[in-house]
C-alpha cells in the first residue's frame, strides 16, 4: 500500500508538466474554434495520440500509479486546457473503465485497444447507460438484453441518451437489463463491436457547454452480439443474479450493478476535471485583477475582489485534496465508508460552478463576452453537477452511506 502524501514525486511532476505544456500549446489555442464548431476535434485527438497522451499505455500507467494520483493529476491538467476538448480526449476512458470494472482479462485485452485505435487511425469509444426515462433512476432502465441460447447471442433493444461519443464510437459499451424484476440488480454490460447491425446514432445534442465533445442518442434495434460480449461472462452473471434473487426474497442487502461500478470508479476523476476548469478560471481572474485598473489602481486592491480570489483559491485547493484522498483510497482498496468518492465529485463540481461564476463577475462585462475564456469555462462547468451522478444524487449517496438508511 502506498503511503499517502501530498507531494508529487519527480516522475509525476514530469508527467504533470508535460501534460500542462500540451494543454497550453495545443488544447487552449484550439478551444474557442471547436466550441463554436460544436464538433469532435479530431485533429487535436490525433495530436494527443502522436505524443502518447491518447493511448491505452498512457492511461494504464496513470491508472496503476500506486499513489492513486496519476489519473486526477492528468485530468486536472487536460481540463485546465479546455473542458470540451479534454472530454473528447478522455471520453473513451469511461467505456474503458466499464470494461476494466466488469470484464474478464481476455475482454480487457481484446476490446480496450480497439477503443483507441492507433496513431495513424484514432478511434473513440462510448459508454451507454442513461436513457430518456432513466438517468439518475437507473432502476427504470428499459433497454433489454435477451439471451438466445441456440445461437449463444444476446439481443439488445432500447435507446440510450447523453452518450459521449455515441454513434461515432468504434466500440460501444451498453448497460441493459437482463432481469427487469430485479431492478438495477438485474443489469449487465455488453460490448457492441464496430459495425454491428442495428446500432445507429439518434439525435446529436446541441449543448450549453463542453460543445467540442460529441453527445448523442444511441438506438439499439435488435442488436445481436456474441455471448462473449457480455462483460464478465454468463457464468458470473448467473451467479450474481442468483444472489440478487436470494437477497430480494429475504429482503436483504442491496448489491452493486454494472453501471454503478463504473461510476464509482470514475467519480474522483470527474472531480479532478472540475478542479482543472475551476483553476483555469481562477488564474484568468487573478491575472485580470492584477492588471485591470479602475479609479487609478488595480481592482485586486479592492477587498471585494481580493477576498473573492482568496475564497476561490481556498475552495479549489480543498476540492483537490478531497479528490486526491478518494483517489488514493480507491487504488489502495480502502472502502468508501463515508462515500468519499461522491464527496470529492460533489464538492469539486459545486466549486467549479461557483468559481467560474465569480471569475465572470470579476471580469465584469468582459467576462460575459467570448473574447475572454471565462465565459466558456462558466458554461462548461455546469456539466460537472449533472453528468455521472447529479449533485443531488451525490448527496443522496453520501447520506445513505452515513446513515445506513434508504433515504429517498
Amino acid at each position: 500500500m502506498a503511503e499517502f502524501t501530498m507531494e508529487l514525486n519527480d516522475e509525476q511532476k514530469e508527467v504533470r508538466d508535460w501534460l500542462h505544456g500540451f494543454a497550453a500549446d495545443v488544447i487552449r489555442p484550439a478551444a474557442a474554434e471547436w466550441d463554436e464548431r460544436e464538433e469532435t476535434p479530431w485533429p487535436v485527438i490525433q495530436e494527443a495520440a502522436k505524443v502518447g497522451i491518447y493511448s491505452l499505455d498512457f492511461y494504464a500507467q496513470q491508472y496503476f500509479d500506486p499513489t492513486g494520483l496519476g489519473i486526477p493529476m492528468a485530468m486536472e491538467e487536460l481540463f485546465w486546457g479546455d473542458a470540451g476538448i479534454a472530454l473528447s480526449i478522455v471520453g473513451t476512458g469511461l467505456a474503458a473503465v466499464g470494461v476494466l470494472a466488469n470484464g474478464t482479462e481476455e475482454q480487457i485485452g481484446t476490446w480496450i485497444p480497439q477503443m483507441y485505435g492507433d496513431v495513424h487511425d484514432v478511434k473513440v469509444a462510448a459508454f451507454c447507460s442513461s436513457e430518456p426515462d432513466a438517468g439518475s433512476d437507473v432502476a427504470s432502465m428499459r433497454t433489454r438484453a435477451v439471451y438466445d441460447e441456440a445461437k449463444d447471442e444476446w439481443v439488445i433493444n432500447g435507446t440510450k441518451t447523453w452518450a459521449t461519443n455515441g454513434g461515432i464510437a468504434n466500440v460501444h459499451v451498453v448497460v441493459a437489463s437482463v432481469d427487469p424484476e430485479l431492478g438495477s440488480k438485474g443489469h449487465a454490460s455488453f460490448i457492441v463491436p464496430p459495425g454491428t447491425p442495428g446500432l445507429t446514432q439518434g439525435q446529436k445534442f446541441k449543448k450549453h457547454g463542453i460543445r467540442a465533445s460529441h453527445t448523442a442518442e444511441v438506438v439499439l434495434d435488435n442488436v445481436r452480439v456474441p455471448g462473449a460480449c457480455l462483460l464478465g461472462g454468463k457464468e458470473k452473471l448467473d451467479e450474481r443474479l442468483a444472489r440478487a434473487r436470494e437477497r430480494a426474497a429475504k429482503g436483504g442487502e442491496r448489491v452493486k450493478n454494472a453501471a454503478m461500478a463504473t461510476f464509482e470508479a470514475s467519480r474522483p476523476a470527474v472531480g479532478a476535471m472540475a478542479v482543472g476548469t475551476a483553476r483555469a478560471a481562477y488564474e484568468v481572474a487573478l491575472d485580470y485583477a492584477k492588471t485591470r485598473e479602475q479609479f487609478g489602481r488595480p481592482i485586486i486592491d479592492n477587498q471585494g475582489v481580493a477576498f473573492q480570489l482568496a475564497d476561490m483559491r481556498t475552495q479549489i485547493d480543498a476540492a483537490r485534496l478531497l479528490v486526491w484522498r478518494a483517489s488514493w483510497m480507491a487504488v489502495n482498496g480502502k472502502p468508501f465508508t463515508a462515500a468519499e468518492g461522491s464527496m470529492s465529485k460533489l464538492f469539486a463540481s459545486e466549486t467549479a460552478k461557483k468559481v467560474t461564476a465569480q471569475a465572470v463577475q470579476i471580469l465584469g462585462g468582459n467576462g460575459y463576452t467570448r473574447e475572454y475564456p471565462v465565459e466558456r469555462m462558466h458554461r462548461d462547468s455546469a456539466i460537472y453537477t449533472i453528468f455521472e451522478g447529479t449533485s443531488e444524487i451525490q448527496r443522496l449517496v453520501i447520506a445513505r452511506t452515513l446513515s445506513g438508511m434508504p433515504i429517498r
